[in-house]
C-alpha cells in the first residue's frame, strides 16, 4: 500500500484510519467509527417523526396517504444507502484493503452512473403503476387522491435522493464516516424546517399540503449532493472523484452489483412485508391502516438504527476481507451486530410497556392510538431479533457476499405471508396479525446468526 505522509512526516487521518480498522481492538473501533453515524439515525429518526406530525396536523386521510406511500419511500432510501450504497462501500473498503486506491478511484464513476440509472427507472416505474399499486394496498377515495399527489413529486426527483446516498456511501467505505455524518446532519435538519414550512405553511410559503414533505426531500437531497460532490473532487480526499482517464467497465459494475444488486431484494422484501401488511389490515378499517403504519414506522426505523452500526461494520469488514483477515472480519460482523441487537431490544420493550409514548407522538385519534398499541405490544419484543439480523447484512456486504442474509430476510417474508394467510384463514384478527410479525422477525434473527456460522468469505480475487 502506498502510503501517504503529511509534511510532518506522521501518518495521513485516512491511512491512520485505515491501520486502525485492520489491527485496533474490535468494539472500540465499530463504537468510534459507529459514533458519528448515531447522530445521523438520531437526527434521521426525528425526521420521520416530526414529519408525520406535520402530516397529522391534516387530518386521517393524510395520515393513511403517507402510510401508503411510505413503505416505498424507506425502500428507495434502504436499496441506494444499506443495498447499493453497501455495494458501493464494499467495493471501494476492499479495494483500499488490498492496496489498491486506482481501482477504489474507478468504483466512483462506475457508482454515480449506477444511481442515475436505478433514479430514472423508479421515476418512470412509479409514475406508471403508482395508482395500480396504492389501491392495492386499500387506498381509495380521498386517501388516493392524496397518496398520488405525494407519491408523484416524490419520485419526480428520487434520483436525487440516489445521488446524495451514492455520494456519501462512496466516502463511508474509505472509513471515513465524519464527513458523511456532517453532511448528513446538515441534509436531515435542512429536511425537518422545510419539511414544516412547506407542509403547514409559514410566512409567506403556502401549504403544500402532502406535497411539503416531498419537496422538502428533493431539496435537501439536492444540496447534500452538491456537499458530497465538492468533497470527492477536492485534492486530498482519499477517493477522488475525476473522469480524466477513466472509462466504464464491466468487471467494476459487477463488482457493485454482485453486493448491492443481492442486497436490493432484501430492501425489496422488508418493503414487500410492510405493503403485505398494509393490504391485509385494510379490511380492518382506516383507523387500522393508519395505526399499523404509525406501529410499522418503529419496525422501519430499526433498519437505520442497524445502518449506525452497519455503516462502520461495511469498511471494517471489507478491509479485513481485503487483506485476508477472514476471522477478524467475522468477529467484526458478530460484534457489531449483537451491539444493534441489544439496542433495538431495548427501543422494542420500552414502547411495548408504554406504547403510548410512540402513538401520541403522531395522533390524538383514539382508535388510531388502539391499533397502534395492539402492534407495539406484540411485535416490540422481538425488535432486538430485527435488529440483530438486519446489522448482520449490512456487516457482510463488506465480505462481498450477500446471498445468505438475503434469502434469511426471505425466509422471513415467507414465514410471514404463510402465517398471515393462516390467520386470516381461521377467521383471527388484526392482533393475530401483529403476532405473525413477532414470530417471523424471531426466526429472522436465529437464521441470520446461523448464515453468519457456516458461510464461506474470500479475499478479493480468490
Amino acid at each position: 500500500m502506498t502510503e501517504a505522509v503529511s509534511t510532518a512526516g506522521r501518518v495521513s487521518p485516512a491511512l491512520s484510519r485505515e491501520r486502525a480498522i485492520l489491527g485496533a481492538p474490535i468494539v472500540p473501533t465499530i463504537l468510534r467509527l459507529a459514533a458519528p453515524n448515531a447522530l445521523i439515525v438520531l437526527v434521521q429518526a426525528a425526521v420521520v417523526v416530526t414529519e408525520t406530525v406535520f402530516v397529522g396536523t391534516l387530518g386521517r386521510d393524510a395520515l393513511a396517504a403517507n402510510a401508503v406511500v411510505f413503505p416505498f419511500l424507506v425502500l428507495m432510501q434502504t436499496m441506494s444507502t444499506g443495498a447499493m450504497g453497501g455495494g458501493v462501500s464494499s467495493a471501494v473498503a476492499r479495494a483500499l484493503g488490498a492496496g489498491d486506491a486506482e481501482r477504489a478511484r474507478a468504483v466512483a464513476l462506475h457508482a454515480i452512473i449506477i444511481a442515475l440509472v436505478f433514479g430514472l427507472f423508479f421515476t418512470v416505474l412509479m409514475r406508471a403503476l403508482g395508482p395500480a399499486i396504492y389501491r392495492a394496498l386499500g387506498a381509495e377515495g380521498r386517501v388516493l387522491e392524496l397518496a398520488l399527489t405525494y407519491s408523484d413529486l416524490l419520485f419526480a426527483g428520487i434520483a436525487l435522493v440516489w445521488m446524495q446516498n451514492t455520494l456519501v456511501s462512496l466516502v463511508r467505505g474509505t472509513g471515513n464516516m465524519k464527513l458523511p455524518t456532517a453532511i448528513m446532519l446538515g441534509s436531515s435538519l435542512l429536511q425537518i424546517v422545510l419539511g414544516y414550512a412547506l407542509t403547514i405553511g409559514i410566512g409567506p410559503l403556502r401549504s403544500m399540503g402532502i406535497s411539503g414533505i416531498a419537496a422538502s426531500l428533493l431539496i435537501a437531497s439536492a444540496i447534500g449532493s452538491l456537499a458530497t460532490l465538492a468533497f470527492l473532487m477536492a485534492p486530498g480526499a482519499r477517493v477522488r472523484l475525476t473522469v480524466i482517464g477513466l472509462r466504464p467497465r464491466l468487471a467494476l459494475f459487477l463488482d457493485i452489483l454482485r453486493v448491492g444488486g443481492v442486497a436490493i431484494f432484501f430492501s425489496l422484501q422488508n418493503a414487500f412485508a410492510v405493503m403485505v401488511m398494509s393490504g391485509l389490515v385494510a379490511g380492518f378499517g382506516a383507523a387500522a391502516v393508519a395505526g399499523y403504519g404509525i406501529g410499522a414506522r418503529l419496525e422501519m426505523l430499526q433498519i437505520p438504527i442497524a445502518f449506525g452500526l452497519g455503516a462502520a461494520l461495511v469498511p471494517m469488514v471489507g478491509m479485513n476481507v481485503g487483506a485476508g483477515q477472514i476471522e477478524r472480519a467475522r468477529r467484526i460482523a458478530l460484534i457489531g451486530s449483537l451491539l444493534a441487537g441489544a439496542i433495538s431490544g431495548v427501543i422494542g420493550l420500552v414502547f411495548a410497556v408504554a406504547p403510548s409514548l410512540w402513538s401520541s407522538l403522531y395522533t390524538a385519534d383514539a382508535a388510531v392510538q388502539a391499533a397502534t398499541a395492539t402492534y407495539l405490544t406484540r411485535v416490540g419484543p422481538a425488535l432486538g431479533a430485527f435488529g440483530f439480523g438486519v446489522c448482520l447484512y449490512f456487516a457482510t456486504q463488506g465480505s462481498g457476499r450477500v446471498l445468505g442474509p438475503v434469502l434469511a430476510a426471505s425466509g422471513r417474508l415467507g414465514l410471514l405471508i404463510l402465517g398471515a394467510w393462516a390467520v386470516l384463514a381461521a377467521g383471527l384478527g388484526y392482533d393475530w396479525l401483529c403476532l405473525t410479525v413477532a414470530g417471523a422477525m424471531a426466526a429472522y434473527g436465529l437464521v441470520a446468526f446461523g448464515v453468519l456460522r457456516f458461510s464461506i468469505w474470500r479475499q478479493l480475487g480468490n
